[in-house]
């Protein structure tokens, strides 16, 4: 199983209703694998999962399962802040569907790394499919060092991977040097994620690669050869980035979507649409970058 390269971290699309566009979700997974993304990430942040029953969860993953059909690994998302009722949950699962969990650290209680430490042992020793680990400090309050996740990928081949949004390079650079052989350092992070690839990371989980797919793959692409042309289409890329991340994730890749497909820019609350200024801003930002030949 190779979950290097591009991931995309899927969005769910909503209705009028506010409902779950199911033929929207469907269209774009099919979009993003005809594309050249490497795999899917679904439930994750990006999917407003904390706003979905259990029941719209099953859903969307039936739906991007079936859409996915098995031409590239797709990863759950599946995090808590209760270690005892994500093992159980993980010990649940229907693995057909499925390569990998993605698990981000626990949220509001702020363990220690120690706790963190037990906390991912337990969850590795629970899931029924390889872990990666999620460190994303800006929404859960607790950054996750690189001893941390060191002493984690070393302690369990189980442990497959590690996605680092916490955007210093030089935490990405401390696990690059010194992660285990087939241990996979990956950028949450879509600013920093080609200088981090050129320097050593193995792939990024995106969240614009669902929206500039083809700049995206082909910047991916080029960093992991270790060529630096990737660097032109990173700087290229850079505005809309800051613009899809101005007003929160997803309003930002939901507003550029809708400028490309059927999918509308809603979001739920506690959630708001982008404004119609930052929707205009994205507008013009897609055409510049339409102009550059990939």
């Amino acid at each position: 199983m190779n979950l290097n390269g591009l991931g995309v971290a899927l969005i769910t699309p909503f209705t009028q209703q506010d409902e779950i566009d199911e033929l929207a979700l469907s269209q774009l997974t099919e979009r993003v694998i005809n594309e050249g993304v490497d795999y899917i990430v679904a439930l994750g942040t990006t999917a407003e999962t904390p706003t979905l029953t259990d029941e719209e969860k099953k859903r969307v993953l039936s739906i991007v399962a079936e859409a996915n059909g098995k031409r590239v690994p797709l990863v759950l998302g599946m995090g808590s802040n209760a270690t005892k009722s994500l093992c159980t949950e993980l010990k649940q699962i229907d693995t057909r569907r499925f390569d990998a969990v993605l698990s981000v650290t626990p949220f509001y209680n702020k363990p220690s790394q120690q706790g963190l430490i037990a906390h991912y042992t337990a969850v590795a020793s629970a899931s029924p499919l390889p872990l990666i680990l999620y460190n994303v400090p800006s929404r859960t309050g607790v950054n996750m060092t690189p001893e941390t996740v060191l002493e984690l990928a070393h302690s369990t081949s189980q442990i497959i991977g590690v996605k680092e949004a916490c955007g210093d390079y030089a935490q990405i650079d401390a696990l690059t040097l010194h992660a285990p052989d087939g241990f996979s350092v990956l950028s949450g992070d879509d600013a920093t994620a080609i200088p981090s690839i050129l320097n050593g990371a193995n792939g990024v989980i995106s969240v614009v690669g669902q929206g500039m797919i083809d700049h995206t793959v082909t910047a991916v692409k080029l960093a992991l050869q270790k060529n630096e042309d990737a660097l032109g289409l990173h700087h290229a890329l850079l505005p809309m980035i800051d613009l899809i991340f101005e007003q929160g994730n997803p309003s930002g890749i939901k507003a550029l979507l809708s400028k490309q497909s059927d999918i509308l820019p809603n979001v739920r609350l506690p959630l708001m649409p982008a404004t119609s200024d930052l929707v205009a801003r994205i507008g013009e930002e897609l055409q510049k970058l339409r102009s550059i030949t990939v």
